[in-house]
This record gives structure tokens, C-alpha cells and sequence, in this order.
């Protein structure tokens, strides 16, 4: 910072009397409760770290570059939520990775293999094979309240078992994931974040991890983001058990468009927003079905349908295969379709 004509008031030794020196003053009461309270936070974090720190790793991959010799590599972090050495990361971290290599909070450097990967909430799953790992727990992110105590725990810029505290200052958000998915309930909080934080965990003062420390906003400070820990825990089994999370989806492209105001009222709509089909996957679920580009989706069973997030939304939480009915507007009429949703096809994490 510049110092521009700064000249010190008082220097050290100096004895001037200070406007209101003999006004009232803090009762010594309260002075030490403040300092009970200050020690109190102290020995939160520092029980935090001692039952967490030993959880998350230092994450170290090597991606191979196309057309280049040898490897690029790039590190996070992670935190080991089963005994038998399953590691939950950021996607982003380890996407195109060929080597993964995890070194726990002792320095004990360990092979890891991917094990599921989910681009749509940025999470994956890592193994390190070995037993008996100290690991952490899942809070209900559902429970959370904003302004409570935040601690992030990882290893920005490769410094490795770094400390960070701040507050929950919002709940709630959406987040859009590398593949274009809205990411719902996303926490936003204030504990400083760096490049190598992601994937490690976001704790509460219980030592409980409530989130997956995923993003910040550049040349901010203080917006940090992290994926709930309800939607890791619901992505973890999934992971572990197919490698991916399984999603329906319909084969179409659209986009949100406006409705007429007269056509709403002709037609008796709550919304005047719908998503027009743009293009149709002749072998998709919507091509069997009959979909046509211009088709305007209002619903889907009873849910409405004002943007592509909310065929996303709904399509994540039902059942692949299950029939479901679509209620979309053709020319200037209501009609309804039955649809079947199927898997939607992604790459498969190795290993």
C-alpha cells in the first residue's frame, strides 16, 4: 500500500491525555465473557481439526496432454469418508486424469483409482487401496442456518492441512456444473478458498461434514461455494456401486420461451413461461413419443415446466422407465403425450 504523507499520531512512550479517558469503560464482566467466548470458538476449531484433519488428503494427478510428452500435473483435495479408503473429490479435480495419487495428513503418499465420477454435481469417488483410514461423516445440510460457523479444511496452493474458518452467509443457491446442469441448494460461506481447496470437505463445529468445497468467485473475496453434503451422500452410494449416478433423460434440445399472454389465458395457464423443443432425437425417448420441434412443454406428470432445469429436476428424482406424461401446447392447442424416460448414456469412470 502507498503511504501517502502518513504521519504516526502517537509514538510509543508518548503520554497525551485521550479524549474521554475518564468516561465510562467496559465492565470487567463482560470483558472476560467476551474473551470466554473468543476461547470457546479457539477450542471449537481446534476440536474440529483434530478429529477432521486426519480425513482429507492432498489429491495429486497426472493428465496426459495429447500431442505432448509426459504429464501435466495438477492437485486438490479430498475426504476420506469410509474406512476402507473411499475419498470423495471434485470432478473437475481428477476429470482426464491418468494417474492419482492421494498422501494422507501424515505425509503417507497412496495409488488411488477413480471409482465413479458425476460431471452433473462435480463430485467423484476415489479408492485408495488400504483398510483402516481415519474418515469423516456426513451432517444434514438440510438442518444448516445461515451464520453459523463454517470450516474448511484442505490444501490450496499445495500447502498441505490448511485451516480456514468463516460463516454460512447464504443457502440455497444454484451453481451451473461444467456440463450445464443447474446444481441446487449450493452453500455459499465466507472461509477462504484457494486453488487446490476443491473437493476438500466443508466442516461444522461438531467436526460433521456439511459440504464439498467446490468453487469461488474470482477477484472476490468471501464467496465460497460448496456441493451439500445430502447431495454427496446421495451421489456416494450411487458411485460406488455403478461408477456413475443414473439419469433420465427424454432426447430432446429446447430452450425457455415466453407465451403469448392471450394464449394463456385461452388455454387457462398458471405459468407464461414454457420450453420449446428445439430439436428431436429420432431413437430418444421424445422421438417415440411423438415430440415435434416447436412443441411447447408446459408439464411433466403434474409438475410445470418453465425451463430445461426443470425437466432436469424432474428427471433426476424419477424413476428411469417409469411412463410419465407430458402436457405441452401444439399450434394453439393443450395436449398430452405418454413418455418413457431412459438412462441417460454417459462415459464410464475407469476402473
Amino acid at each position: 500500500m502507498d503511504k501517502i504523507g502518513y504521519k504516526p499520531i502517537l509514538h510509543l512512550g508518548d503520554a497525551q491525555p485521550v479524549p474521554g479517558a475518564d468516561g465510562p469503560r467496559a465492565h470487567p464482566d463482560t470483558e472476560e465473557s467476551d474473551a470466554d467466548l473468543l476461547d470457546a470458538y479457539s477450542r471449537a476449531v481446534v476440536r474440529v481439526v483434530e478429529s477432521v484433519g486426519p480425513a482429507v488428503v492432498s489429491v495429486v494427478v497426472g493428465k496426459t496432454l495429447q500431442g505432448r510428452r509426459g504429464e501435466q500435473m495438477g492437485a486438490g483435495s479430498g475426504v476420506i469418508v469410509a474406512p476402507e479408503g473411499y475419498i470423495m473429490t471434485n470432478n473437475h479435480v481428477v476429470q482426464g486424469a491418468g494417474r492419482i495419487e492421494v498422501r494422507t495428513a501424515d505425509g503417507t503418499a497412496l495409488p488411488a483409482r477413480l471409482v465413479g465420477a458425476d460431471p452433473a454435481t462435480d463430485l467423484a469417488v476415489l479408492r485408495a487401496e488400504t483398510g483402516g483410514l481415519a474418515y469423516a461423516s456426513f451432517g444434514d445440510s438440510a438442518a444448516l442456518s445461515v451464520g453459523q460457523l463454517a470450516i474448511a479444511i484442505g490444501n490450496p496452493l499445495g500447502f498441505d492441512s490448511t485451516v480456514s474458518t468463516g460463516v454460512l452467509s447464504a443457502l440455497g443457491r444454484a451453481l451451473r456444473s461444467r456440463d450445464g446442469r443447474l446444481i441446487e441448494n449450493i452453500i455459499q460461506h465466507t472461509a477462504p478458498l484457494n486453488p487446490g481447496n476443491s473437493g476438500g470437505p466443508l466442516v461444522d463445529s461438531h467436526g460433521r461434514v456439511i459440504g464439498i468445497n467446490t468453487a469461488i468467485i474470482p477477484m472476490a473475496q468471501g464467496i465460497c461455494f460448496s456441493i451439500p453434503s445430502n447431495t454427496a451422500a446421495w451421489v456416494l452410494p450411487q458411485l460406488v456401486a455403478d461408477g456413475r449416478v443414473r439419469r433420465g433423460y427424454l432426447g430432446i434440445a429446447g430452450q425457455s420461451r415466453p407465451l403469448e399472454r392471450p394464449l394463456v389465458l385461452a388455454l387457462g395457464l398458471t405459468k407464461n413461461q414454457a420450453v420449446e423443443v428445439v430439436s428431436v432425437s429420432r431413437t430418444s425417448p421424445a422421438g417415440r413419443a411423438g415430440l415435434r420441434s416447436g412443441d411447447l412443454i408446459i408439464a411433466i406428470n403434474d409438475t410445470c415446466v418453465t425451463c430445461v432445469d426443470d425437466l432436469h429436476r424432474f428427471l433426476s428424482a424419477w424413476p428411469i422407465a417409469e411412463p410419465a406424461t407430458l402436457t405441452l401446447i401444439r399450434g394453439r392447442q393443450r395436449i398430452t403425450l405418454p413418455i418413457i424416460p431412459m438412462e441417460a448414456v454417459a462415459c464410464p469412470a475407469t476402473g
